[in-house]
């Protein structure tokens, strides 16, 4: 089984089969050893509840890491205005949807080959009241070499930080992803960029620290709003659009 191949045909024909408003682009895949030391890191880092690989499958070997990221015209359409755009919120709930069902195809596939494995949520997995994931796609992706983090917390990708994160858990043996060597965030390369910061005017994001509560506070608020199309507790202003929101602009400048 070619397993970058097949998560990239199901998205691609995701959005004529299940007739989406979504549009994404292809997506990146990435794997990581189910026994590399920052996976247990990630307790000290994070939490102590966040869960290693062998914990949630005791044989696991390996980490499947995907982004997907979604059509520019999503993005675009988020700039402006304090609430998240329509098409964002959309987005956001009808690609969890996708990784929802992609985990169960590549699930299945896996064990047709005689391969165990374990589906991970596409979000909503974390305490309410410390808003910590007890599985974080972005750290697991970090770990598999999707990307470097930018300032604004979220994951920078060769496409950008705009889509979404999925991971499932094998035991399947494939050989892990390098991790990139140098920075994807401009600021972190050079100081030469804080536009992420500039956008988030509820003042959740400030250049050496994050308030997760009130970025939260403002997910909820486009939550309510959008109620009637699904849960969609999002925001993504910081993330549209910046230099990092479709490449790694880091790249661009070498």
């Amino acid at each position: 089984m070619n397993i970058p191949e097949a998560i990239k045909e199901f998205v691609e024909t995701y959005k004529s089969a299940k007739k989406t408003k979504t549009d994404w682009e292809e997506p990146l895949i990435a794997f990581a050893s189910a026994h590399d030391p920052l996976f247990l890191k990630l307790k000290t880092v994070i939490s102590e509840t966040h869960s290693l690989p062998t914990e949630l499958l005791r044989e696991a070997e390996t980490v499947i890491s995907y982004f997907i990221p979604f059509k520019k015209a999503i993005p675009l359409s988020n700039v402006n205005g304090q609430n998240c755009s329509e098409e964002w919120a959309i987005a956001y709930i009808e690609t969890n949807k996708l990784i929802s069902d992609l985990n169960e195809y590549l699930s299945e596939e896996l064990e047709r080959r005689k391969f165990k494995s374990v589906i991970l949520p596409p979000t909503h997995n974390f305490s309410s009241s410390k808003l910590i994931s007890d599985w974080s796609h972005k750290h697991v992706a970090f770990i598999a070499g999707l990307g470097k983090f930018g300032v604004h917390q979220m994951l920078i990708t060769d496409r950008g930080c705009c889509g979404r994160l999925g991971s499932l858990i094998t035991n399947a043996k494939i050989k892990p992803t390098k991790r990139p060597e140098t920075e994807f965030c401009l600021y972190k390369h050079n100081e030469t960029c804080m536009q992420c910061v500039g956008n988030c005017i509820f003042n959740a994001l400030k250049i050496d620290s994050f308030d997760r509560h009130r970025c939260y506070e403002v997910c909820l608020l486009n939550a309510d709003l959008y109620s009637k199309l699904g849960l969609a507790d999002v925001c993504g202003k910081c993330v549209c659009v910046v230099p990092c929101s479709f490449n790694d602009p880091v790249k661009q400048i070498h």
